[in-house]
């Protein structure tokens, strides 16, 4: 008997089959437990919803037959690959630290409007910021003690003041990181384009370029880039805190040469001072205060025991941050300065501490390189926060990913890839970046305060009044901050912030839905019945004949009750010999495996496949239907080149248009050590 056979012999002309047999399927029954959404645990895979089919991938070596492979359990995370006290405040400290260069500033620009006698209220106003940031210190510390999961505002909100509020505070947060990532890096980069002026052209190339340093060191994971920014932190620190001790020593500025020839940005003829020019003056001085969520939003990220590191990190941050902040206010006032066109604040400071020398340009070129180093925080938090949101089901579960190395590797490129875009779009202007930043930022402080008031009238531990009344002030000074700041900078571009949150809100809400659509087919948090065995057909598509080929039935006699070889011909000329011969050999070798041509009018692989599979889930509903796609596997990379991807074509077929069963067999090639 002839082991090739023809859909010409069938009298309704449609391939043979193999024998009908079937089985019903069964309903699932409920199951009283947890059930969380989709109830998908992004760590372990959420499967491919979008697909028709299921698609398994099996391997072997070139000598054996594929066969089940049994998956182990992660080992446990290994510390080297989280962050220590100091390490975590490299790592998610630098948006905080490097807004000393911008905080003070913001400040005397404002009170600069009430001339000379407005300046001077420029330590009062840092010492209410300073207060402020204080608080947010104080609160973060619960926060991390009370969500050593991480997602800060997120998490509190989440817990105490319901979904959508939740989710109001993540979109904020999201916005801030990215943001935070456009101007920390355009602001890095225009302070090395007013050194070097010729390269003012190319900032946005520059931009793009420091973008792409900051991700790649990320990538590798939180730990090596707090060791690579560990440095240039240190020398930061260092440099600002000399500057303010060797200033607070002296009666008179060692130099102006900075200052000299550029106009003054002071208002003339100015004798009081507005109750409202004192709230801008806040609210611009509180940008300061961004990045202080960073540490709460990151605590997994820190070695065990890491609320308690976490806990550390926030209050070096906050001590170091308030020390810079009110030392430069009270230099602003000792020196008298006044703001100028063209010159920061902080190199009048520098100037007037240590003098026109190598240590003015060493607090420069340092706080150039915080700048755009800044950006990090946000690669250290949002990452982390998208995992929780994954893991919630408001993103797609690959944010919930974790690399080797303990990194959220989609979430590190999802940022890298938005924060490019508005690098473009802004041509590598900061300005045109800072009316939209730090606005999401206070919302995110307001909600996490008012979150935690809940959670103290709720918890009622021993002095939980004093505590429910410091953030109950917290939330009012953050609140009046972010409607401030709001309505100043509206606009100036920040009314896309407030376009954006609510649209970031309904795409949680979207993905949210989508995934209890597919919890609810999938019949998540439902008992199905015990399984039950099915009758099996395993389909091989086959071309030639080879030890592929061999191996290929080995698996499909070996994982079906009935095999099938198909090979889809052709009625060209040109291929009819390749036909021929593969029916030839085919019958010298003789499996017991029928091989079944299928005809293709046109150059199409998979579809005839796909057409096949089809017709056979018609005629036999009770069978599973697998298709086994035989593939050699290059023992070098480059060798994949070479391969002409028919396997891909096919499986994408099937995936398209069946329910079948898809199983890629990779048959492994040996190295040749003479080709080397």
């Amino acid at each position: 008997m002839s082991m090739v056979s023809q859909p010409d012999g069938r009298p309704d002309g449609r391939p043979e089959e193999p024998p009908d047999t079937a089985t019903g399927p069964g309903h699932g029954r409920p199951v009283h437990g947890p059930h969380h959404g989709s109830g998908q645990d992004p760590a372990h895979g959420s499967g491919d919803t979008t697909a028709h089919g299921s698609a398994a991938t099996a391997s072997t070596p070139a000598s054996t037959p594929a066969s089940v492979s049994t998956s182990t359990p992660a080992a446990a995370p290994d510390a080297r690959h989280r962050l220590t006290a100091l390490q975590g405040l490299a790592a998610l400290s630098l948006d905080a630290m490097a807004s000393v260069a911008y905080g003070p500033e913001s400040i005397v620009l404002v009170l600069a409007a009430a001339g000379g006698y407005g300046l001077g209220f420029t330590l009062p106003v840092t010492l209410a910021i300073a207060a402020l940031l204080a608080v947010l210190v104080a609160s973060y510390r619960q926060v991390i003690a009370a969500y050593p999961d991480g997602g800060g505002s997120y998490a509190v909100a989440r817990t105490h003041l319901g979904r959508r509020t939740a989710l109001v505070a993540a979109a904020s947060l999201v916005l801030d990181y990215v943001l935070n990532v456009a101007v920390s890096v355009t602001a890095g980069v225009a302070a090395l384009t007013s050194a070097i002026p010729a390269l003012y052209d190319d900032r946005a190339g520059i931009c793009l370029a420091v973008l792409l340093l900051i991700t790649a060191v990320n990538l590798r994971g939180i730990v090596d880039s707090a060791k690579a920014f560990l440095l240039p932190t240190a020398v930061f620190i260092g440099a600002i805190l000399t500057m303010i001790v060797v200033g607070l020593f002296r009666d008179a500025p060692a130099s102006t040469v900075t200052a000299d020839g550029h106009a003054s940005a002071l208002a003339p003829h100015a004798t009081a001072v507005g109750a409202l020019l004192l709230l801008k003056a806040f609210a611009s001085g509180c940008s300061a205060l961004t990045g202080v969520e960073a540490v709460a939003n990151a605590v997994p990220s820190f070695r065990a025991p890491s609320a308690r590191r976490a806990q550390r990190t926030e209050v070096a941050l906050g001590a170091l941050l308030g020390v810079m902040l009110i030392g430069l206010s009270v230099l602003i006032g000792r020196f008298h300065l006044q703001p100028v066109e063209g010159v920061t604040v902080l190199a009048q400071l520098a100037d007037a501490s240590l003098g026109h020398n190598a240590a003015f340009y060493v607090v420069q070129f340092a706080t150039m390189v915080l700048l755009a180093l800044a950006a990090n925080t946000s690669f250290g938090g949002l990452p982390v926060l998208m995992g929780l949101l994954a893991r919630d089901n408001y993103l797609p579960h690959v944010f919930g990913l974790k690399a080797d190395r303990q990194v959220h590797r989609h979430g590190v490129l999802a940022l890298a890839a938005v924060a490019a875009v508005l690098l473009i779009f802004s041509g590598g202007d900061v300005n045109t970046l800072v009316p939209l930043f730090a606005i999401g930022v206070f919302v995110g402080f307001t909600l996490c305060q008012i979150g935690m008031v809940r959670h103290w009238r709720l918890d009622r531990s021993p002095g939980w009044r004093g505590k429910a009344l410091l953030n109950g002030f917290g939330a009012l000074l953050t609140g009046v901050s972010a409607v401030v700041v709001t309505a100043t900078k509206f606009t100036e571009g920040a009314w896309l912030v407030v376009l954006a949150v609510p649209l970031l809100v309904l795409a949680f809400e979207a993905v949210h839905r989508a995934y209890a659509r597919i919890g609810e087919r999938l019949g998540l948090g439902r008992v199905p019945e015990p399984p039950h065995r099915a009758r099996s057909l395993v389909i091989v598509p086959v071309s030639h004949l080879s030890r592929l080929t061999c191996e290929a039935l080995n698996a499909a006699v070996s994982l079906g009750d009935e095999v099938v070889a198909v090979t889809v011909t052709h009625g060209a000329p040109e291929d009819r010999p390749a036909a021929e011969a593969l029916r030839r050999d085919w019958e010298l070798w003789n499996p017991g495996v029928e091989l079944l041509e299928l005809p293709s009018a046109t150059r199409s692989i998979g579809r005839p496949v796909a057409a096949y599979v089809t017709d056979l889930t018609a005629r036999r509903p009770g069978t599973r239907i697998t298709v086994l796609i035989p593939e050699a596997e290059p023992a070098h990379l480059w060798q994949r080149l070479l391969q002409n991807q028919r396997g891909a074509v096919v499986a994408h077929a099937v995936r398209r248009d069946t329910d079948a069963v898809i199983c890629r067999l990779r048959f492994r090639l040996e190295a040749d050590a003479r080709m080397w």
